[in-house]
């Protein structure tokens, strides 16, 4: 009897700590609306990594799931632009980061569904803040209108797809190409 206590106990507490241990690591997240598409789709599930940023900051390039600054009753997910201390400008589709050094980053994006042609100039991102965008550049309610995502703000960090079955696969981050330019002026 004492041997079959001891056992159930030690099951319960490892079945606890497990439970306790993935709540705190990961999360899963339902896709709501057209804003990431072409890369999550509406209704797809994902896991986010609610770790990823314990230790690193975010990068250019990471999907992030996060709770808006904005009447919302849903987090949003989306792409980070912007880091503290750089300027976000659109110009005809292209998007450049000028950095607080003087530097430029022309982004890559491939994983857009279609450019946005309408001209944009940010503010300097104050410190602990994040410019985002949808990858759906033309149907995604994004740091464009304004807004911008606090850090302790980010749940996590887009990690695997999980449902439908076609969609099983690692999450659509990408690492911007590690060219700065230096030039003197915004365009």
């Amino acid at each position: 009897m004492r041997k079959l206590f001891y056992e159930t106990f030690i099951f319960v507490f490892v079945a606890a700590a497990m439970f306790v241990g993935l709540r705190f690591t990961i999360q899963t997240f339902i896709i709501d609306g057209p804003s990431m598409e072409p890369n999550f789709q509406q209704n797809e599930r994902i896991i986010i990594n609610k770790l990823a940023f314990v230790f690193n900051p975010p990068q250019i390039g990471d999907i992030i799931v996060f709770y808006p600054p904005i009447a919302s009753t849903k987090p949003y997910i989306k792409r980070v632009i912007g880091l503290p201390g750089d300027v976000v400008q659109i110009v005809n589709g292209t998007v450049y980061i000028h950095k607080a050094d003087g530097g430029e980053i022309t982004l890559k994006e491939p994983y857009i569904k279609e450019p946005f042609y309408t001209n944009y100039t940010s503010p300097v991102i104050p410190a602990d803040e994040y410019f985002v965008m949808g990858d759906n550049r033309n149907d995604s309610s994004d740091s464009r209108a304004g807004w911008l995502v606090s850090r302790d703000k980010i749940i996590g960090k887009a990690w695997i797809s999980i449902w439908p079955p076609k969609l099983w696969g690692v999450a659509a981050n990408y690492t911007q190409p590690s060219t700065i330019t230096i030039t003197s002026t915004i365009k």
